[in-house]
């Protein structure tokens, strides 16, 4: 029986902390929880007054993890900072405007996964060609900067807020072999985003200049759609190594992605290659196979363009399962026909010399 997320975090609600009744969940004390492979790692970030009397919680909750059915390792740390460090929030005031791109010490390469219009699955992408680099052995990076609909801590499977050591540096989360950040983390789930331009160019400077993103061979950034100022912000102040464009085959959503490959032309952004998401539905009853946004628009756009056409992707349930579950069809489902276009991708990219 394999260990799922689900039940670590429901064995966790039943351990109460007796100072306020509340349970480790619900007083936020579980940071970056990791269920993978019968492996359950997370960190208890407690108040430094309080880490004696909360070392006997900790050791509960690694005692009753270990329980479980399918729980081979459990690692539970505790970490007390003191409460003169502050959580980390985004700064929304402009930063000083730097002399012209620079990179990010510890980064190799940027790669920014874009789209002209929502909706054609760019963030699911992102998530699984991250994934996929990380299967293939690369040191990954994902900055989730679709700042108004930031998808990448439940594709993940992440949640919590990251810690600050010094209520400066950002300390990202970890999931399956990806290092992760996200504006998603600093807000709760049904709250809006509501910034203008300067806000958002700040959010994502400190996001890609304050997080603790380490040694990496490639950070893969999940811009929003369109064409507005997260995009002009990456690419004018952080060297970029190229753009994947994600589109489906429909006409309407081509019209938008020529508008996204425009910008980046304009930016001086290389483009990496197109991927057709969305490409083809085959029944899983009766075998049929049928274009549902048509068929080969983006191989012929990317032909005209001269520039890889890198996978198409199928219209498949599992692919949106496995986003929903927190674990990208990449890891869920290695080795499937659906998981495969995505280590294509990935391939692609390191052969490349790109990722």
């Amino acid at each position: 029986m394999s260990l799922t997320r689900e039940t670590v975090l429901s064995t966790l609600k039943t351990i109460k902390d007796p100072a306020n009744g509340q349970d480790l969940v619900a007083a936020g004390l579980v940071r970056g929880l990791s269920v993978e492979d019968g492996s359950v790692r997370f960190v208890m970030e407690v108040d430094h007054r309080r880490a004696q009397e909360m070392e006997s919680l900790r050791a509960e909750a690694e005692t009753q993890l270990k329980a479980l059915p399918g729980a081979e390792t459990v690692s539970v740390v505790m970490t007390a900072h003191k409460a003169t460090a502050p959580a980390p929030e985004i700064n929304i005031s402009r930063r000083s405007e730097a002399q012209g791109p620079e990179m990010i010490p510890g980064i190799d390469r940027i790669i920014a996964v874009a789209s002209g219009k929502g909706g054609v699955g760019k963030s699911t992408v992102a998530a699984n060609i991250a994934c996929a680099l990380a299967a293939e052995g690369r040191r990954v990076g994902l900055l989730d900067a679709d700042v108004y609909g930031p998808s990448q801590p439940r594709m993940l499977g992440v949640s919590g807020r990251p810690a600050s050591p010094d209520g400066k540096t950002i300390l990202p989360m970890r999931n399956h072999g990806v290092t992760m950040m996200s504006i998603g983390l600093m807000t709760n789930d049904d709250q809006a985003v509501v910034w203008r331009g300067p806000m958002l160019m700040g959010a994502l400077q400190q996001m890609m200049t304050q997080v603790q993103w380490g040694a990496l061979d490639v950070l893969i950034v999940d811009l929003p759609p369109g064409t507005g100022d997260v995009q002009m912000t990456l690419t004018q102040k952080f060297v970029v190594d190229g753009a994947v464009i994600v589109s489906t085959p429909q006409d309407v959503a081509l019209l938008d992605a020529r508008k996204g490959i425009d910008m980046f032309k304009q930016l001086g952004t290389p483009l990496l290659g197109m991927i057709e998401n969305m490409s083809t539905h085959i029944c899983s009853a009766c075998g049929h196979e049928e274009h549902v946004f048509g068929h080969g628009g983006v191989a012929h756009e990317a032909e005209k363009l001269g520039i890889p056409l890198l996978a198409e992707i199928p219209l498949h349930l599992d692919i949106r399962l496995a986003a929903d579950g927190g674990a990208p069809i990449v890891v869920s489902k290695a080795g499937s026909a659906q998981a495969e276009g995505f280590r294509k991708v990935a391939r692609t990219l390191i052969e490349a010399g790109k990722a």
